[in-house]
C-alpha cells in the first residue's frame, strides 16, 4: 500500500523568460523569434510542484525578490499544493530569472539556458537553521544547485545525520566537496553534468557507452555516493551503483514541444514514487512517464503533470510494472 510521503524542497524559483526561435542566433547575431512567454519555474520549484502535483506533502524552502516575478512564482507553487509559509523575501534584491532560447525545429526542440539567480543566492545558512531542528520530520530532502552552496551543505549534513534520504541534483554542474558526497543518498545529474563532475565523457549518441557509464559509477562511488542515477533524454536514465549499472528507456511522446523542467520531473516523480513505496525500478519507471508529459508540454511549471494524468499514460503505454490504481493513494 502506497502513502503520501513528506519531501522537503530546499531550492530556487527563477521566472523563466523563453524566447523561441527556428534557429538560435549565433555569436553577434540577430534572429527573428517565432513566440516570447514567460512562465514560472527554478529547478527547486519545478520539483516541489511536480512532488505535489503527483500527490506528496510538500514543503519549499527557499527565497524571492520583492517584485512581482517572486509573488507570482510563490503564488503558483501554492496552488500546487506546495506549503510556501517558509519562502523568505530578500527586499534589496531581485527574483532569480532564466533567460531560455528555445531553438524549434521539425526535429523537435532544443533549449539554451542562462540563469541570473538573484535572491536565490542571497540565501543564507542562517536563514534555514531552524531546518536543524525539524528535518527528522520529512521523509526525503531535493536540493539543487541554484543556491549557494554552504547552504546545500549544512542541509545536508543535517538530513544525513537525522537518517533523512537526501537526493542531489547537481545542476547546473558545480564542484562537490567530499562532505557533500558523502551526505548524498542518491545523487542525479544530466550525462553532461556526470561528466562534467566526473572527468570522463559519456558517449550516447548512436546509443550508450556502458564502459564510460561504468568508469563515471566508479569514480561517484569513490567519494561516497550510493546511487548514482543519469538522466540522459530520449535514452532513457541509468542507475549506477554497487549492484552494477541498470538502464531505463525513455517513454517517448509524439511530439517533444520543451524539454525545459523534464529533468526536473523526472527527479521529482523517482522521490515522489520512492518515497510512497514503490521500488527503485518501479519509481524509475514512474519518472519516466511524468517526464514524457512534461516535454509534450510548453513550459517549465505549467507543463508538469498531476498523478492522474501519469495513471493514464501508463495505462495507454500498457505498463505493467505495477497497477497504475495504486497511484490512488497518492490523490
Amino acid at each position: 500500500m502506497l502513502k503520501k510521503p513528506k519531501i522537503l524542497v530546499v531550492g530556487s524559483f527563477m521566472m523563466d523568460l523563453i524566447a523561441s526561435t527556428s534557429r538560435a542566433p549565433a555569436s553577434g547575431e540577430t534572429v527573428i523569434g517565432l513566440k516570447f512567454q514567460t512562465a514560472p519555474g527554478g529547478k527547486g520549484a519545478n520539483q516541489a510542484v511536480q512532488c505535489a502535483r503527483l500527490g506528496a506533502q510538500v514543503t519549499m524552502v527557499g527565497q524571492v525578490g520583492d517584485d512581482a516575478f517572486g509573488k507570482m512564482m510563490t503564488q503558483t507553487a501554492a496552488e500546487s499544493g506546495v506549503d510556501v509559509s517558509h519562502v523568505t523575501v530578500d527586499k534589496n534584491e531581485s527574483s532569480g530569472v532564466g533567460h531560455i532560447v528555445l531553438e524549434v525545429t521539425e526535429h523537435g526542440a532544443q533549449n539554451r539556458i542562462t540563469v541570473c539567480p538573484g535572491a536565490n543566492f542571497t540565501l543564507t545558512v542562517e536563514d534555514v537553521s531552524w531546518l536543524k531542528d525539524k528535518i527528522r520530520e520529512y521523509d526525503l530532502v531535493m536540493m539543487q544547485f541554484e543556491l549557494p552552496m554552504p547552504v546545500i551543505e549544512a542541509v545536508a549534513q543535517w538530513a544525513h545525520d537525522a537518517g533523512v534520504i537526501v537526493m542531489i541534483n547537481p545542476a547546473p554542474a558545480a564542484p562537490m566537496s567530499d562532505q557533500l558526497l558523502s551526505c548524498a543518498t542518491y545523487i542525479s545529474p544530466n550525462e553532461h553534468e556526470a561528466a562534467s563532475l566526473a572527468g570522463h565523457a559519456i558517449g550516447v549518441d548512436g546509443g550508450i557507452h556502458f564502459d564510460d557509464v561504468e568508469v563515471v559509477s566508479q569514480a561517484f562511488q569513490a567519494r561516497g555516493v550510493e546511487n548514482l542515477i543519469i538522466t540522459m533524454g530520449e535514452n532513457g536514465s541509468i542507475v549506477a551503483g554497487r549492484n552494477g549499472v541498470h538502464h531505463t528507456q525513455c517513454v517517448k511522446m509524439p511530439h517533444v514541444a520543451d524539454p525545459t523542467a523534464a529533468g526536473d520531473s523526472f527527479v521529482a516523480a523517482f522521490c515522489t514514487g520512492l518515497t510512497a513505496g514503490l521500488p527503485q525500478g518501479e519509481a524509475l519507471a514512474f519518472a519516466s512517464h511524468t517526464a514524457a508529459i512534461t516535454v509534450s508540454r510548453m513550459g517549465a511549471m505549467p507543463s508538469l503533470p498531476t498523478v492522474e494524468e501519469v495513471q493514464a499514460l501508463l495505462r495507454e503505454r500498457g505498463y505493467a510494472g505495477f497497477d497504475p490504481a495504486e497511484l490512488d493513494a497518492l490523490k
